[in-house]
C-alpha cells in the first residue's frame, strides 16, 4: 500500500512539474516572440555602430599601400637594399581597405620595441591587394597566400629574394589588436641569422 501511495504522489508531482515547465516555456517563447523585433533592431543597430566605428578607424589610420606601385620592381629594390644592409625583406600584403592591415602597421610603428626590431632586421614593403590592383602575378610567385590566409599576410624573403616563410596574421592577433609577445617572436624568428 505504501508503494502505491508513493507512486501516486510521484505521478501527481511529476505531472504538476511538467505542466509548470510547459507553462514557463510558453511564456518564454511568447516573451521571445514579442521581443524578437526589438532584438533584431538592437542587433542591426549594433552592427551599424560597429561598421561606422570601423570606417572611422580606417579613416584615421595612415594609408600605407600604394596601388600604383610597380610591385615587382619595388620588391626587387627591397631585396637589393636588404642584401646591401644584411637584412631580410618583410612583405606585408593587404590593402588600405583592410582594417587589420592598417592596425598592424600602426601597432608596429607606434610600439618602439617592434619598430626597432623591424628597422634593425628588415626592409619592409607593403604589397597592395585591392579590387583595382590585385598584383596577381606577384602573389602567384609567392603561392597566393592571401587566398589561403586572408589579409594581412606576411611574406618573408632572405637577402637573396628567396621566400623563407609565409605568416598568417590571425595567429598574431589578441582581441581587436595584436599580441606584443607573438609579434616580437615572429619578427625575431625570421630576422637574418648573422
Amino acid at each position: 500500500m505504501n508503494k502505491f501511495k508513493i507512486l501516486t504522489y510521484s505521478f501527481i508531482f511529476s505531472a504538476f512539474a511538467l505542466s509548470s515547465c510547459n507553462k514557463n516555456k510558453t511564456e518564454v517563447i511568447t516573451e521571445n516572440k514579442s521581443d524578437s523585433s526589438k532584438v533584431i533592431k538592437d542587433s542591426a543597430t549594433i552592427i551599424a555602430e560597429k561598421e561606422a566605428a570601423a570606417k572611422a578607424e580606417i579613416a584615421s589610420l595612415p594609408k600605407i599601400y600604394n596601388p600604383e606601385d610597380n610591385a615587382e620592381q619595388k620588391i626587387s629594390e627591397a631585396v637589393a637594399l636588404a642584401k646591401k644592409e644584411n637584412k631580410n625583406v618583410m612583405i606585408q600584403a593587404g590593402g588600405n581597405w583592410c582594417i587589420w592591415c592598417l592596425r598592424f602597421n600602426n601597432y608596429v610603428q607606434t610600439t618602439p620595441k617592434l619598430k626597432n626590431l623591424v628597422d634593425k632586421n628588415y626592409v619592409y614593403y607593403h604589397l597592395n591587394y585591392s579590387p583595382e590592383v590585385k598584383n596577381d602575378k606577384v602573389f602567384a610567385k609567392y603561392g597566393d597566400p592571401g587566398k589561403k590566409f586572408g589579409y594581412p599576410v606576411f611574406i618573408v624573403l632572405d637577402q637573396n629574394g628567396k621566400q623563407i616563410h609565409t605568416q598568417d596574421s590571425s595567429v598574431l592577433e589578441d582581441g581587436k589588436g595584436y599580441s606584443l609577445e607573438k609579434v616580437m617572436k615572429f619578427f625575431s624568428d625570421y630576422a637574418p641569422k648573422s
